[in-house]
Formats: C-alpha cells, structure tokens, sequence
C-alpha cells in the first residue's frame, strides 16, 4: 500500500503561515518555522493591543475634557460628577468631541449641570 501523507492541507497551512508573514525581514518571512513562531508573536500582540487601544483612548478622552473643562473652571471629576448627579448619559469619547471641535455646545452642558 503507498504512502499516505496530506500533503494538500499541510501545504495550504504552510502557505497560509507564509503569506502572514509577509514583509517580515529575512526568514522570519521565508523559513516556515520560523514564519510561524513570528506570526503567532504578533497576532499574541494584536490580540493584546486592541484591548490597550480602549485604554489609551479612554485616557486621550479623559485629558481632553479635563482640558475643556478647565477652560470654563470646573475640573474633571466635578463635571463627571455632576453629570451623574443630574443623569446626563454622555459618555466620554461624546464629551471629549464637543470639547475639541464644538465649544460652544461642550460650554453649554457645563453650564446645564453648574
């Protein structure tokens, strides 16, 4: 009897593995195992960065309103806390919008909840 091997799947996952690792320098995109120990490092990293990015945003948004609020002498945790306390639901990438690019809007919800 001859010699099964699965040659078609193990070649289609190879080259799935490769075509990952493209752009990658030297054989971390030519030699497979070593394609793969790269790839499977940076989809680690992938994984892990798109939860980072929620928290560096929320930080970025958190600064921007301090700063707009600021500007009209209320800080941040004041005007987070008295929009809780009048039952405002904007939510922070909202505020930090209105306080970059519609100021005038962003000065009326301060003074709504002074």
């Amino acid at each position: 009897m001859p010699r099964s091997v699965n040659a078609v799947a193990a070649r289609r996952r190879r080259k799935k593995v490769l075509n990952m690792a493209k752009g990658y320098w030297g054989s971390r995109s030519k030699v497979f195992t070593i394609a793969k120990n790269t790839v499977e490092k940076g989809l680690q990293y992938a994984y892990r960065d798109r939860k980072v990015k929620k928290r560096e945003f929320r930080g970025l948004w958190i600064q921007r309103i301090n700063a707009g609020a600021r500007e009209h002498g209320v800080s941040y945790s004041q005007l987070i806390g008295k929009l809780a306390a009048k039952n405002i639901g904007l939510n922070r990438k909202v505020l930090a919008d209105l306080a970059m690019n519609h100021k005038d809007a962003f000065k009326a919800i301060i003074d709504a909840v002074k």
